[in-house]
């Protein structure tokens, strides 16, 4: 969420903002007019409390006891005036507050501008994309041929947009998650076991609600929500919090399954296990300094950068413009890996800077110091990894003549496998 202060004070910045992410600007204006409005209204309330008062007081001084009634009568007709602008300021703050959680998060200056996903910037390759002397397969041949990936299966079971792996296939799945977090770990992160549910206020922290309801599972009759990533619940575990500011930052990673409708993507190409509704994945995050958070990113980062080259794919690093931002980055770079078989860069993960916008809509602070000012956090997430892409990757990279998979040798240990067939 944004400063509503900042808002009041500069609301060109938001404007200015909203033009750079390729949207309207037009909710600003809403914000300024329910801000004055409420504060308005929040004047008069306060000014007849105020008389309410000072009426009290005057009945217990009077004695004459015609002038009481009519001074408590006085004092009826405020309470009625005051019952109706309570009810008028509460929904005017609602309003507010609903109107400020659909503001996206500002960029930050450095972000280049770009009206989508075709202005992002390449800052890095690194590799070069493995010469065949064959063509390579897609994965969603090759799989099914070694007879790992049942695509009929998932379809049977749960319907569109979902598969099933099994044997070899599955198991090198499971390594990949368990390496993954212990590469983590090995780097500082403390590891997570998470509920695979959460709550709405926390979704609402999060920054997913009101945004992206639609794209959301949701068991209505508990009034839960099906996690669309680790990040909700990472950020969740301190909404509330007043962190103490000598142990941040604090690094944390998870494993959760992740679930979400997919909706966004309608028209991509679904082709594989490329979008699912279900999807595995290790999530890193960060809770930082705001001082801190800039060189946070980067950190975090160069830990993606690291698993992808232990896992020798080819990888590339690309800024996000404005127009491709997320609905709360500040910043953000993608890593993409080279898919040969269905000749394609896919996203395995994207970092992101959020500052303090969910710290904001959480009310998530900490202290530098014991007895000074609580401050917002700064927040930072980042897919490390994304499953099924990677799993792309590696199958379509991995991939001989034969028809076979070699395993990468950072996994072999982990699935005591050194080759699938």
């Amino acid at each position: 969420m944004n400063d509503l202060r900042l808002i009041r004070e500069k609301p060109e910045l938001l404007r200015v903002a909203l033009t750079k992410r390729q949207m309207d600007a037009a909710p600003v204006e809403r914000i300024l007019a329910l801000d004055q409005e409420h504060r308005a209204k929040l004047s008069e309330l306060e000014t007849l409390r105020a008389q309410r008062n000072a009426f009290s007081k005057q009945v217990g001084q009077l004695s004459d006891a015609r002038g009481r009634e009519q001074i408590k009568d006085q004092v009826r007709v405020i309470n009625i005036q005051i019952d109706s602008l309570e009810t008028l300021v509460g929904e005017l703050d609602a309003q507010l507050q609903e109107t400020l959680r659909e503001l996206p998060n500002l960029p930050d200056a450095d972000v280049p501008i770009g009206k989508d996903d075709s202005e992002n910037v390449v800052i890095k390759n690194v590799g070069a994309p493995r010469a065949f002397d064959f063509t390579p397969q897609p994965h969603y041949e090759l799989g099914p041929k070694l007879g790992y990936l049942d695509f009929e299966r998932g379809v049977k079971l749960a319907g569109t947009r979902f598969y099933v792996t099994n044997g070899a296939l599955a198991k090198l799945q499971r390594s990949l998650i368990q390496w993954l977090l212990d590469h983590h770990i090995a780097r500082g992160y403390r590891e997570f076991g998470l509920p695979f549910m959460v709550k709405e206020d926390i979704m609402l922290g999060a920054g997913q609600l009101p945004k992206f309801r639609d794209n959301l599972y949701h068991d209505v009759e508990r009034d839960a929500w099906f996690v669309p990533t680790a990040e909700v619940p990472l950020t969740g575990l301190h909404m509330g919090d007043i962190l103490d500011g000598a142990q941040l930052t604090l690094n944390y990673t998870a494993y959760t399954p992740c679930f979400r409708k997919e909706n966004l993507a309608a028209g991509k190409d679904t082709r594989g296990i490329k979008r699912g509704f279900q999807f595995d994945k290790v999530e890193m995050y960060k809770y930082a300094k705001p001082e801190d958070s800039d060189a946070e990113l980067d950190n975090m980062v160069a830990d993606i950068e690291s698993v992808l080259s232990d896992l020798e794919i080819p990888y590339r690093v690309k800024q996000l413009c404005t127009g491709d931002l997320g609905f709360g980055s500040a910043k953000t770079y993608d890593l993409e890996v080279w898919a040969p078989g269905i000749g394609e860069w896919l996203e395995v993960s994207s970092a992101s800077n959020v500052r303090e916008f969910q710290a904001r809509r959480g009310n998530i602070r900490f202290r530098r110091e014991r007895g000074a000012k609580p401050e917002f956090v700064h927040t930072l997430n980042g897919s490390g990894l994304g499953i099924p892409r990677t799993m792309i990757a590696i199958i379509e990279n991995y991939q001989q003549a034969d028809g076979t998979l070699q395993v990468p040798k950072a996994l072999r240990d982990y699935a005591r496998l050194d080759a699938i067939k």
